[in-house]
């Protein structure tokens, strides 16, 4: 036993080491994208032409780092301001698919080739389902766009009365890069942290206790391999960042590249809470063909890129994290304590709800009196904090 956790702790800090430059260099790209490009600033452009918005809604949600849960509130969003069901269909595909966060991390740990195969596979899923959302889907009646122009620094201003041209002076570039740093670093990294450190502990656990020969057999490649990767990852709750070291361990372990493919498709844009969400935002027909655009495009890719890599000669196992080679030792320590410094507040913070919610103030068997030594004035108070009953 104790060798499997030695071996456990090594792939986990291997991973740690091989992904953290990349991971903040993500979240910096990100913080800069929220004050330099406000995506809602941008939805007047999703709601004219059947074609043009899906194309402009597929290209923005590509680098844009949400999850496939967080993506949905910023979808109703753009369909409130009067965009499409095809451009909505987009968005939503090709941001959790997606982001820069998890291209610079894909670079870190699997290969150059995955690194553009998977953008260019999220940006194609999202314009079939779109197209084909505005053409055979329900027509709704859309409502006209009133862009949301306001201040993305510190919310100064709404834009209307103070406009975007005159209010461009009113922040220093060193202003709008320290706020996007912050934003990065407190609701980006925030969202994302748990469910990163729980991906590197599932692929640490893939690696040392699941047996080469088990993938190599099930998932070496074909059919048979992309419908068990989309079996495991539609249902499953993971962002495209957290998904990205489970692939890299799975590829490792014997996967094939397709079959790896399929998974980072698949889990990050679906999983069983945001379908349900899926139909109050597209309807019954406009969920359908979002899951049988993923469904299609994830089996058919999947396909081709097990032929290109056999094409070009190349071993995703043998490339796996040769990216990480470019960087040396250092700044690889480096890069991973920093990611683990700004990783202890949002981890706390989740920590800290789980037990509020759980905890002291949430057991309704006994009087608040009796609640951990909490007095009545103090149970009233913190009563607040926990989720109502059922």
């Amino acid at each position: 036993m104790a060798s499997y956790f030695l071996t456990f702790s090594h792939n986990f800090l291997d991973l740690l080491l091989e992904s953290g430059v990349y991971m903040l260099f993500g979240l910096l790209v990100s913080g800069l994208l929220r004050v330099f490009l406000s995506p809602a600033s941008v939805a007047n452009h999703l709601g004219q032409g059947r074609f043009l918005s899906v194309f402009k809604a597929s290209l923005l949600g590509v680098p844009i780092p949400l999850c496939s849960c967080g993506v949905l509130p910023a979808g109703a969003g753009l369909k409130k301001q009067g965009a499409n069901n095809g451009a909505v269909s987009a968005f939503l595909i090709s941001t959790p698919e997606s982001g820069v966060d998890s291209i610079s991390i894909t670079y870190a740990l699997l290969d150059p080739l995955m690194t553009v195969i998977r953008p260019v596979v999220a940006f194609v899923t999202a314009m079939a389902a779109g197209i084909t959302e505005n053409l055979f889907g329900n027509p709704k009646n859309r409502e006209e766009i009133v862009p949301d122009l306001s201040c993305p620094v510190d919310g100064c201003c709404d834009g209307r009365q103070c406009p975007p041209e005159e209010h461009r002076s009113h922040h220093t570039f060193v202003e709008k890069v320290k706020a996007g740093l912050t934003f990065a670093m407190t609701e980006v990294w925030g969202d994302l942290v748990a469910l990163f450190f729980l991906g590197l502990i599932l692929a640490g656990l893939i690696t040392a206790f699941i047996p080469e020969d088990v993938f190599a057999t099930l998932l070496g490649g074909g059919l048979s391999s992309m419908l068990i990767m989309l079996a495991i990852g539609i249902p499953l709750y993971i962002c495209a960042t957290a998904s990205t070291p489970i692939a890299a361990a799975l590829i490792l372990k014997g996967v094939s590249p397709g079959a790896a493919l399929v998974f980072l498709i698949a889990g990050p844009a679906t999983n069983l809470t945001s379908l349900t969400v899926l139909l109050g935002i597209l309807g019954r027909r406009g969920t359908a063909i979002y899951l049988a655009a993923i469904v299609l495009a994830a089996i058919l890719f999947g396909l081709f890129t097990d032929q290109l890599y056999a094409w070009l000669g190349l071993s995703a196992q043998a490339m796996a994290g040769q990216a990480g080679e470019f960087i040396p030792m250092w700044g690889k320590w480096l890069g991973a304590g920093l990611l683990v410094v700004i990783s202890v507040k949002p981890l706390s913070r989740r920590l800290l709800a789980l037990v509020k919610r759980r905890g002291i103030c949430c057991d309704e068997e006994h009087g608040p009196e009796t609640k951990a030594g909490i007095q009545p004035e103090q149970s009233k108070a913190q009563d607040g904090l926990c989720a109502s009953p059922g």
